[in-house]
């Protein structure tokens, strides 16, 4: 049995920042798990920045105002304390990262660039052109290797083994050799990215972002919080989804419709294309629905206009943007505007966190950073630019918060692990073995068409209940499906299996969580209920699942500053 005091479970910006905190107690042993290589993560896709109120383009700006600007971009859903903590603490994350070596964008005066992103009210995202995510995720994983973190790459987390609310270590697949090891450990962070593949392909999301890590802390009794507050991302490209970076509109792109006009006019007065992303999304949607867009049904799309921007400013701060979109819809932005709708891009809700300094969830034992986790810094709408910052800050002090967690603690648990790998052994035995069955394939297209037509950008409770009823359908016959594979090594149908379970999983609590919420905030937008309403759902939404029973419950929202207002743009 593999032993470690504190393993990591997902390597991308979260989970290596917490790895690397952990392991700055040179005694304890640090293992980081991922499904593939580290500097292959998803915050590798982060283009355009990192937000934190350095006051290098604007010296007006403050950690009090990124604070404000956070709570309302929330739609005054997000947790004050946690944001508070966080917008404090930005700046001088992004001097740690600086001296790691991250290579930002610099000004004319040599300071960390920065550019305007929706939502602010100030110039403060920090960038390195629009491969932001990427170079911190390689920058921390050099960090990392000095600190000696053992790395297990291409390890597939299957189960966190907890009793009575302590978590003993988990069990994973090593998916090179087909071998499923228990892991004992004295305390577990799940980073393990979020889960916008319940779309499948109309999401900006890597097709990895499976949700393994928050459905196996929902199957351990941690509730999954907020679930139904889904972001849509305006700007993924028209014909696959993939994402075209905010700092296209920070920069000064413009949205056009098929008659040639700018129409955030008409949605967002003075913001224009940087308003929140909830509000830009539903603007584009509203327009194809108008008749204004390019294109029929899920075909439609808007025009994202750039050439006004020219070839050196495009080079310089948006050369990925423009090779992403040669690549995947032919289209040359220098040239001419490019095709794009919007696409499922993240997930405010994920697991219960009940501390946003320790990242502790109500497991003893398990800690949660990044976008699986809802700490809630983003409540019912996240800032573009935060996400990047989230990942940083809070898979710092989810690491810390491990590394004084592992101190305390002993180790425990091995015939539990034990039984649980044997479990599993058992399970992928019998897949491998298995020759006929119903198709996964259809049951994950049906899963995604399902979400997308019914759990999308506007939503209506028939709708919904018309969703539910399928996932839980899909649920039954998802136990009578079959992998077609026999192989031990490598068996990424068994992977994939395992995987369309967890979508599966959290899909259900997305569409109860919908069904529940009686209002329309952020990103929850009901054509039925199209008002916000304070006084009746200004409160955190809990799923637990207990067995195959799924339960509703409620969290107060932490409010210290700021009192809910109208949100105006």
């Amino acid at each position: 049995m593999l032993t470690y005091d504190v393993v990591v479970v997902g390597a991308g910006g979260a989970g290596m920042m917490a790895a690397l905190s952990a392991s700055e107690n040179k005694n304890l042993n640090v293992a980081c798990l991922s499904k593939i290589f580290p500097t292959r993560s998803h915050t590798g896709a982060a283009q355009g920045g990192i937000n934190a109120a350095m006051g290098n383009r604007d010296n007006t700006d403050s950690p009090e105002k990124h604070f404000k600007d956070t709570v309302k971009g929330s739609d005054f859903l997000a947790d004050q304390d946690a944001v508070e903590f966080f917008t404090k603490r930005m700046p001088e994350i992004i001097q740690e990262l600086d001296y790691y070596g991250v290579p930002f964008s610099r000004d004319e005066n040599g300071k960390v660039a920065q550019r305007p992103f929706g939502g602010a009210s100030s110039p403060r995202t920090c960038y390195s052109a629009d491969k932001t995510g990427h170079v911190i995720l390689h920058s921390v994983y050099e960090q990392c290797l000095k600190n000696n973190v053992t790395f297990l790459d291409e390890w597939f987390l299957l189960s966190l083994v907890v009793e009575e609310d302590e978590c003993h270590g988990l069990v994973a697949m090593d998916i090179k050799s087909g071998e499923i090891h228990a892991i004992k450990a004295k305390s577990v962070v799940i980073a393990s990215g979020g889960f916008g593949r319940i779309y499948w392909n109309r999401t900006t999301n890597a097709f990895n972002m499976t949700g393994d890590g928050t459905a196996a802390c929902f199957e351990a009794g941690i509730p999954v919080k907020d679930p139904e507050f889904v972001q849509f991302h305006p700007t993924g490209l028209a014909s696959t989804g993939i994402l075209l970076s905010e700092a296209c509109r920070g920069e000064g792109g413009y949205l056009l419709n098929k008659d040639g006009e700018r129409f955030m006019k008409k949605y967002a007065p003075d913001k224009m294309e940087l308003a929140p992303r909830d509000l830009v999304s539903r603007s584009i949607e509203m327009e194809i629905k108008a008749g204004r867009g390019f294109g029929e049904g899920l075909e439609a799309y808007v025009l994202m206009d750039l050439r006004h921007l020219g070839e050196e400013k495009i080079m310089e701060r948006l050369p990925q943007v423009r090779e992403l979109a040669l690549d995947f819809e032919g289209t040359d932005l220098m040239k001419e505007p490019v095709p794009i709708r919007p696409s499922c891009h993240y997930m405010m809700g994920g697991i219960h966190v009940i501390n946003p300094e320790t990242l502790e969830t109500p497991v003893k034992g398990i800690h949660a950073a990044g976008e699986c986790a809802c700490v809630s810094l983003h409540g019912a709408n996240r800032l573009g630019g935060n996400s990047v910052a989230d990942v940083v800050l809070f898979g710092k002090y989810a690491g810390i918060g491990a590394r004084k967690t592992a101190e305390q603690r002993t180790f425990k648990g091995d015939t539990l692990l034990t039984n649980k790998a044997t479990e599993w052994h058992d399970k992928f035995h019998a897949m491998r073995q298995k020759e006929a069955g119903k198709s996964l394939v259809e049951i994950r297209n049906t899963m995604a068409g399902t979400m997308w037509d019914n759990v999308g950008i506007f939503r209506k409770k028939d709708e919904m209940v018309h969703a539910l009823e399928t996932i839980e359908q899909l649920i039954e016959d998802y136990k009578e499906t079959f992998i077609g594979d026999a192989a031990v090594r490598y068996n990424m149908a068994f992977v994939n299996y395992v995987e369309i379970g967890n979508l599966l999983t959290l899909a259900k609590a997305v569409a109860m969580g919908a069904i529940a919420r009686e209002e329309s905030r952020g990103s929850h937008s009901r054509e039925d209920f199209p008002e916000r309403r304070d006084d009746e759902f200004l409160k955190h939404t809990l799923i637990y699942k207990e067995g195959d029973n799924y339960r509703l419950d409620h969290h107060p929202v932490s409010i210290t500053s700021y009192t809910p207002e109208e949100r105006v743009y």
